[in-house]
């Protein structure tokens, strides 16, 4: 669960008990018609989406039932995981509806608020920074690109071919570990290399830890796992470029898989503890 900076007047109001809290999902400054709003489901058990006007900016809020999003049951509903994915294609839902009008930024799941009041005066508060990133997610996309190494065979085959002798035995074992670490530096490399040539297409870019195979469900080490920022006028190019970087790592052993163009999740991010994970690139 995550809110904006807190608004002072909320330590003043009378602690009484409340049936709902507003749940904001994300800024614009260009909102959808209501209607279309109202219409997109958010979160089970809450009310309808609507638009809240914060002066040049506004909300995609809901107001959802107090009881369930308090600090104590949100937490013990998102650790169950069927719950996490139903708040979270929720939370999607609201800002993919935000999306459909102009720039927007994604606030975290769950930011929650007392009330509008609240809300609006949070926002407010950081309107010159919001739009200031509205302006520079204009017109663009964020585009997913993940690079996937060879499979690398163990060490035993190959340790128990040959004399049988120990020393043999050992050499036969860092042979092959030198081998495999070399393969490894060679995928690494290719990796880099995709990463080097596409931020080339990219306003911004940033690396995201590489997925577990537990998560990605495949046998191989996922190398890179990168997030680009491309100018929709560039989208071509870039789809291109990916192209071309696939076929040529294929013939490695090594795949380059692209996905998007996705709302800037990665980008959408204007305090500066958040603006250091991710760079600038030169167009």
């Amino acid at each position: 669960m995550s809110t904006l900076p807190a608004d002072p007047a909320s330590a003043t109001e009378p602690d009484t008990p409340r049936t709902t809290v507003t749940c904001v999902f994300a800024v614009t400054d260009a909102p959808p018609p209501d209607e279309a709003v109202s219409l997109t489901p958010g979160h089970d058990g809450g009310g309808p989406l609507r638009v809240l006007a914060a002066g040049p900016l506004h909300l995609i809020v809901q107001d959802v039932p107090a009881a369930d999003f308090g600090e104590e049951a949100l937490a013990e509903r998102l650790n169950r995981p069927q719950e996490l994915e139903r708040c979270a294609r929720a939370h999607h839902r609201g800002v993919e509806t935000a999306a459909s009008a102009g720039p927007v930024v994604p606030l975290p799941m769950a930011t929650l608020y007392l009330d509008d009041h609240n809300a609006v005066r949070a926002v407010t508060a950081r309107a010159a920074s919001l739009r200031t990133l509205l302006d520079r997610l204009r017109h663009r996309t964020e585009w997913a690109v993940k690079v996937h190494g060879p499979a690398i065979a163990g060490t035993t085959g190959a340790a128990g071919d040959g004399p049988a002798d120990g020393r043999s035995y050992l050499r036969r074992v860092s042979e092959r570990r030198r081998t495999e670490r070399e393969e490894r530096e060679r995928a690494v490399a290719r990796a880099h290399a995709v990463d080097r040539e596409l931020r080339r297409y990219a306003v911004a870019a940033t690396r995201h830890r590489p997925q577990s195979e537990q998560l990605t469900g495949r046998s191989v080490p996922q190398l890179l796992n990168a997030a680009y920022l491309v100018d929709d006028a560039r989208r071509a190019e870039f789809v291109r470029a990916v192209g071309e970087l696939a076929r040529d790592a294929h013939r490695s052993a090594v795949e380059v898989t692209l996905s998007g163009p996705w709302i800037p999740y990665s980008f959408a991010r204007s305090d500066e503890a958040e603006r250091d994970t991710h760079e600038e690139v030169g167009v």
